[in-house]
């Protein structure tokens, strides 16, 4: 039985965050639970960008009994105002005695000052509990919030040897039912699924979040220099949820006339021929999005790894081997020289779903030129 203290209602308070996480736009997911005498008299998370933070819910619910309680929350309480007023002020005024959090605001305007204002009026304040927990949770936001472009997590599916398809193309299905459960529900947690326009020529997938139960649908992405896209992909028929092409200055005219007309928005990432991946991030930084889940393909996997712009790897391994030097390789790029140059994977989470073997990581660029 777990021990009832701050790190239990902490636990409480993650898992809260967790259940709204993909639903808050480039914001973070926040969670948070107010316990008063041994009972927990308040509850609450961030749902969505401009709503109500979790602090907010979680003291209307505890009404009178907040005087007095001890606030878990999982991120600094804000201290400035922007679409909503600082949770500090309110947590001030219904005098709570204890505010407990998990990690500070990567976000310069509030860095500290949230808890320092606390402290100021009296409140007992402890932070660093389950402090990585925490700052996993907001991964995304803690990038974007520095760099203003998004945090990419890479998910690939490949046999023991490497391989993403048969070298006839067949690639369903290199992993079980569980793992793809498991890859819709990230594509619900991220702002937005990329691809290149070789994968949608390939098997024009539908690049929507499939879950038994109803899915926030994120944005598709396909980089695609010349817009090569065929007008009959179902990314461009269905409507099921935007999408954004890549492209350059150089894609024909009467191209990206036909696909605006499609519904579909343009972003130009350089002169070409190829688009400028470094561009594209920033650009889609300046768009809003915060958080990408790239399913591309060899090339555009290496490319994406070369130039230091994967912030996260989710690899599924499925128990099989299909051979073929023609057969097409997760990553595809000119590789380097010598083993020592490879790039690693730290905080390394290896892990069954159903039958295949997953490895999360985040990779480490030791290089100059990422």
């Amino acid at each position: 039985m777990d021990l009832v203290n701050d790190e239990f209602y902490m636990r409480l308070a993650l898992r809260l965050a967790e259940g709204a996480r993909g639903q808050t736009g480039v914001n973070p997911a926040v969670g948070c639970v107010i316990v008063k005498d041994g009972a927990i008299v308040g509850l609450g998370s961030h749902l969505r960008m401009g709503g109500p933070h979790a602090e907010i819910l979680a003291l209307d619910m505890a009404k009178q009994e907040a005087e007095g309680s001890t606030v878990y929350v999982t991120l600094e309480p804000c201290a400035h105002y922007g679409r909503t007023p600082p949770c500090c002020d309110r947590l001030i005024r219904e005098k709570v005695r204890r505010v407990v959090v998990a990690c500070t605001d990567p976000n310069p305007q509030v860095a500290g000052k949230g808890l320092a204002r606390l402290a100021e009026n009296g409140i007992e304040v402890t932070t660093g509990v389950l402090e990585r927990e925490a700052r996993e949770l907001i991964e995304a936001f803690d990038k974007f919030i520095r760099t203003r472009r998004p945090f990419v997590t890479l998910k690939t599916a490949c046999t023991l040897d490497g391989k993403i398809a048969a070298r006839t193309g067949d690639s369903k299905w290199i992993t079980g039912e569980a793992a793809r459960e498991h890859v819709h529900a990230l594509r619900h947690r991220n702002q937005a699924i990329m691809v290149g326009v070789g994968t949608v020529i390939a098997d024009n997938p539908r690049l929507t979040a499939r879950l038994p139960v109803p899915a926030r649908q994120p944005v598709r992405i396909v980089a695609d220099s010349q817009l090569r896209i065929p007008e009959t992909s179902v990314i461009l028929t269905d409507r099921a949820a935007p999408v954004i092409l890549l492209t350059t200055e150089g894609a024909p005219y009467d191209r990206r006339r036909r696909m605006e007309s499609l519904g579909a928005e343009l972003i130009d990432c350089g002169p070409g021929p190829q688009v400028d991946l470094d561009l594209a991030m920033r650009r889609l930084g300046e768009r809003g999005i915060g958080s990408i889940l790239l399913e591309g393909g060899g090339r555009l996997n290496g490319a994406m790894l070369e130039r230091g712009l994967i912030d996260k790897m989710v690899l599924f391994f499925a128990p099989k081997i299909i051979g073929g030097p023609q057969a097409p390789a997760n990553f595809s790029f000119a590789g380097f020289d010598r083993m020592d140059q490879a790039i690693a994977l730290e905080r390394v989470l290896v892990r069954t779903i159903g039958q295949d073997i997953c490895i999360t990581g985040y990779p480490r660029y030791e290089r100059s030129d990422c």
